[in-house]
């Protein structure tokens, strides 16, 4: 298994950056079929492969991610799509 742990810093509002998050798992949801639920502060997500999470900090998103066997052979590409994302949607922080 591989993990991914990325820290991406923002300065949008805390209702704002919550509805950014949204809007992206209802994307990943749409393309990739996620699961995914709102656990307080953090938008835990999940589907055969991969279980990963989006917390909420205070100026700042937590995204983690456990990689199965087979797209853990493909971490590289997808932690540069979700950080590709996370400036798209949050900026360079």
């Amino acid at each position: 298994m591989s993990d991914i742990d990325i820290r991406h810093p923002h300065s949008l509002p805390p209702q704002q950056a919550r509805e950014a998050v949204q809007g992206l798992a209802e994307a990943l949801a749409q393309r990739f079929g996620v699961h995914y639920a709102w656990r307080g502060d953090a938008l835990d997500f999940k589907r055969s492969g991969v279980d990963g999470r989006v917390a909420l900090e205070p100026g700042a998103l937590h995204v983690t991610a456990r990689l199965g066997f087979l797209l853990g052979a493909m971490k590289g590409t997808i932690e540069h799509e979700i950080r590709r994302v996370l400036e798209e949607r949050f900026g360079r922080g």
